[in-house]
C-alpha cells in the first residue's frame, strides 16, 4: 500500500498531491522550452483551484512563487516575476509597534479617553449634549464587563475623574436605562405569503 505518510513530505499541501506530482514531473523535462510551457500548464492548473481569485494580477505573481516554493527553489524555467528566496521565507516579520498608553478604566478603553480629551474642544449645549452621549457610551461599555446594574453617578465620577475635572454632567441629566443599552436588537417579523 503506498500511504501518505510515507511519500515524500508536501510543501504547500493546500495544492493537494497532484499538483506536486506535477511540479515533480516539471524538475524531470530536459528541454526548456518545454518546461517553460509546460510550468504556465501547471499555474494554469493552480489557479484553477481558486477561480475567482485566478485573473488578479497580484494572485498570478504568488501562483508563481508557490511553483518555486514547491520545486524547492531547484525549478529551472523562465519566471516572469522574481521567485522569492529560501533566505526570504525563513525572515521573522516586523514586529508590529504597540501604544505604550496607561488605561486607568481598561472596561471604557483607549477610544473614550480620546473622545473625553476632544469634548474638551466643545461649548454650551453641544458640549452637554456630547457630555450626556458620552456618559450612555461609557454605561453601556461598563455593563459590556460587568453585567450587574451600575449608578449613573458612578459613571459622572468616572467621566469627570477620565476629564481630570473638566467635563461635568449639567445637572439632571439622566442615562438610558441598563435593559435598553444592553438589549438585544429586535428581529423583524416576516409575514408569511397564503
Amino acid at each position: 500500500m503506498d500511504y501518505n505518510t510515507k511519500r515524500k513530505k508536501m510543501a504547500l499541501p493546500e495544492y493537494g498531491r497532484n499538483i506536486q506530482n506535477m511540479v515533480d514531473y516539471l524538475m524531470t523535462i530536459e528541454d526548456r522550452e518545454k518546461r517553460n510551457k509546460s510550468a504556465q500548464t501547471v499555474i494554469d492548473v493552480m489557479g484553477n483551484l481558486f477561480p475567482h481569485l485566478r485573473d488578479v494580477q497580484e494572485f498570478r505573481h504568488k501562483l508563481w512563487d508557490h511553483l518555486a516554493i514547491m520545486s524547492d527553489f531547484q525549478l529551472d524555467i523562465d519566471y516572469p516575476y522574481d521567485p522569492p528566496t529560501p533566505e526570504s521565507l525563513k525572515e521573522r516579520p516586523n514586529t508590529v509597534p504597540y501604544t505604550k498608553h496607561r488605561i486607568k478604566h481598561k472596561h471604557y478603553g483607549r477610544t473614550m479617553e480620546l473622545l473625553i480629551q476632544e469634548a474638551d474642544n466643545f461649548e454650551g449645549e453641544e458640549r452637554d449634549i456630547i457630555i450626556e452621549q458620552l456618559a450612555n457610551h461609557m454605561k453601556k461599555s461598563y455593563l459590556a464587563w460587568n453585567k450587574d446594574a451600575v449608578e449613573d453617578h458612578m459613571i459622572f465620577s468616572d467621566l469627570e475623574e477620565m476629564s481630570r475635572g473638566k467635563l461635568k454632567v449639567p445637572e439632571g441629566t439622566q442615562l438610558a436605562d441598563s435593559k435598553t443599552l444592553v438589549s438585544a436588537p429586535k428581529k423583524k417579523k416576516v409575514k408569511k405569503k397564503k
